[in-house]
């Protein structure tokens, strides 16, 4: 049995499938998760966009609410058969709900990060035309970096923005009670916002939390983490259950 003892922070879906493999590994946890979804009302633009689907070299889907969402409009607003664009996800998880929708998906093999999925050498075939499109399904404000980067590949990039991220309600000092009853000994983020929620709800209890150790998905919100202050990031480098374990393998247990 290990010693670590994990707070997971991921949306509610996500948090219970990790909390199950963990188990599975012989790992405890404990839930409490900081970023809800809301979906965002159906637009014209997104109608049309969706319409002119096939117009599109790459569609590239950066979670797995992106898919989610994202499939739904293509059933109600897309071509019957999309046959114009390759479609790419940042990790496994998001790209097997593609896949398993009969789509034609890539997704990088190691590490699943933007870095990663912008070296995927399928990813630079596709876009070896002139002035490619590339349309980013995505939450609201995320991933800017894959937009710029392909940008200044020459792509033309439009964004649809499928949901937002908010802090669930909880009571005032939810969060320390959870790690003291739990006995927790490191906290688990997935993404920059999911960070920005877990120090948004320590409030004062933050100087008690970067004590702990914090294991992110990404170089980009280690930097985040240091800022704040955390004492001892991890990074993952991916956001998926396998990155975390294999993290989980490679850093020392805590003390019992």
């Amino acid at each position: 049995m290990s010693s670590w003892r994990l707070l997971l922070t991921r949306p509610a879906q996500e948090c219970a499938g990790l909390a199950a493999a963990l188990a599975d590994a012989g790992i405890h946890s404990a839930s409490l998760p900081l970023l809800a979804i809301e979906p965002l009302a159906v637009t014209a633009e997104q109608r049309a966009i969706m319409g002119e689907l096939d117009e599109y070299r790459a569609v590239v889907v950066v979670s797995k609410p992106a898919a989610r969402l994202g499939l739904e409009l293509l059933d109600r607003y897309g071509p019957q058969r999309p046959t114009g664009p390759l479609w790419f996800s940042v990790g496994a998880a998001t790209g097997s709900i593609l896949k398993d929708h009969g789509l034609d998906v890539s997704w990088p093999d190691h590490g699943d990060d933007s870095e990663a999925l912008l070296a995927l050498p399928r990813l630079a075939e596709a876009l070896d035309v002139a002035a490619p499109k590339v349309l980013i399904l995505r939450g609201e404000g995320g991933r800017e970096h894959i937009a710029e980067t392909l940008r200044r590949r020459g792509a033309q990039v439009d964004m649809l923005e499928l949901y937002r991220r908010r802090l669930p309600d909880y009571p005032p000092g939810a969060l320390i009670d959870t790690l003291r009853s739990e006995r927790l000994n490191a906290v688990v983020v997935s993404s920059g916002q999911g960070l920005a929620s877990l120090h948004e709800l320590a409030g004062p209890d933050w100087p008690l939390l970067r004590e702990l150790p914090l294991f992110v998905p990404s170089p980009r919100v280690a930097e985040m983490a240091a800022a704040l202050g955390a004492q001892t990031i991890v990074d993952c480098r991916g956001a998926g259950t396998a990155a975390l374990l294999a993290a989980l393998r490679e850093n020392p247990e805590p003390a019992s």
